[in-house]
């Protein structure tokens, strides 16, 4: 089934600007049932999470349906997921919980690949635990990261590997599934960062063999915040930080404070967007996810090939992102020109595609592009073959 990327852009206040934005990865922009929903919520009665007065039903209804709604998007359990602030302060608070456990001798695997937010959280962890920091190189050449390179670190001494579902850098999607039974093999926890992946592929939790997974919902045209899912029963093994009076109950534990409602809300109605991206799909919500992104990668994996060949028939270009399985990411340089001036004058041509390393500082600096990284042009539901062309148009005529 094909995706209309008409509609979808009708139902998108924000693409009226006139821009051809290729900046998704940073960050999708929001449809109007998203918006409505987070102003509906903040319109009703809202009061601490209960079922006593009008107030306290709205929270407490508002939470549960975004736990049903993200448990479908990542094949979760809902008493699994657990709403912050955002993915890299459920890092943080994970990686502190965890290392309550380790201590010298025990070893930690993160990768080069990874955006910093899966990479410092567990290097800070394991240095104030005392443990060992096992380091993951990917091929700058393919930009391939392959289980065996994973393997060649592990050890009886292995706690957890940290591992990215897909590069926010280059796109490139590792075989999780492989790593996963590496780290399961040595008896080793395994966290993936699926904040680029769920925006393109569906998650299945299980399937990835994650252990804890965590992903942004303003990534997949939905509201700032930050979601984590685990096996319920795992999450009942963690003692968290939390105050005397917050409840104990899973997931509950784990969430600081009062929940954004309207936040929460507008993840919900992003999810159930999501659902609807191709209108006939049959079947429950998770169902017509998996067709919808289906649908979706097939959109943008076409439109990707339609720039990989005009990026090629520009000449002057290098492209990094290389790997067989990637998302519609592409980082790539213009011989002789700095990546933010190529980005100010693509900016000019309202072709909105900004520059940097956004976080992958490791990858960037393996690739040998430093902190000042490349170009990066992401792909969303809402792009369309007119934006291509204005992309490739306005690359052409850069002043070398």
């Amino acid at each position: 089934m094909a995706l209309d990327a008409d509609a979808i852009r009708s139902r998108i206040p924000a693409l009226k600007s006139g821009s051809a934005r290729f900046d998704a990865p940073g960050g999708t922009q929001t449809p109007q049932p998203v918006i409505d929903a987070i102003a509906e919520a903040l319109s009703r009665p809202l009061a601490n999470r209960g079922r006593t007065t009008e107030g306290e039903r709205n929270a407490d209804d508002i939470v549960a349906e975004a736990r049903g709604a993200l448990a479908d998007l990542l094949g979760a359990d809902p008493r699994g997921v657990v709403f912050g602030r955002s993915a890299t302060q459920l890092a943080y608070d994970l990686s502190r919980t965890l290392a309550r456990t380790w201590g010298p001798g025990d070893e930690v695997v993160v990768t080069r690949l990874d955006h910093d937010s899966n990479i410092r959280p567990w290097v800070q962890a394991a240095q104030a635990a005392g443990a060992t920091v096992r380091w993951v190189d990917f091929d700058p050449e393919t930009g391939e990261l392959r289980p065996e390179h994973v393997e060649a670190v592990l050890s009886p001494r292995t706690r957890l590997v940290a591992v990215t579902a897909a590069s926010n850098l280059i796109g490139t999607r590792p075989d999780v599934p492989a790593v996963a039974a590496l780290a399961h093999g040595v008896g080793a926890l395994l966290h993936v960062d699926a904040v680029h992946y769920a925006s393109h592929a569906a998650v299945d939790l299980a399937a990835l063999g994650a252990d804890t997974l965590v992903c942004s919902p303003y990534k997949f045209l939905g509201p700032h915040l930050g979601v984590l899912a685990a096996r319920p029963e795992f999450l009942e093994t963690l003692r968290p930080d939390k105050l005397l009076p917050s409840s104990d109950a899973v997931p509950e534990r784990f969430e600081l404070g009062t929940l954004p409602y309207e936040l929460l809300a507008g993840a919900r109605a992003a999810v159930d967007f999501l659902a609807d991206l191709v209108p006939d799909a049959a079947g429950g919500r998770r169902d017509r996810l998996v067709a919808s992104f289906a649908a979706l990668e097939a959109h943008e994996d076409a439109l990707r090939e339609r720039i990989e060949e005009g990026l090629a028939s520009l000449g002057g270009i290098t492209v990094y992102s290389r790997a067989a399985l990637r998302t519609p990411t592409l980082l790539f340089t213009v011989a002789g020109v700095r990546p933010a001036d190529v980005s100010r004058h693509l900016a000019g041509q309202a072709v909105d595609a900004p520059a940097g390393s956004f976080y992958a500082v490791e990858a960037a600096r393996r690739l040998g592009l430093g902190d000042e990284g490349g170009v990066r042009v992401g792909l969303a539901p809402y792009s369309c073959g007119e934006d291509v062309d204005r992309l490739l148009a306005a690359l052409g005529g850069l002043p070398r």
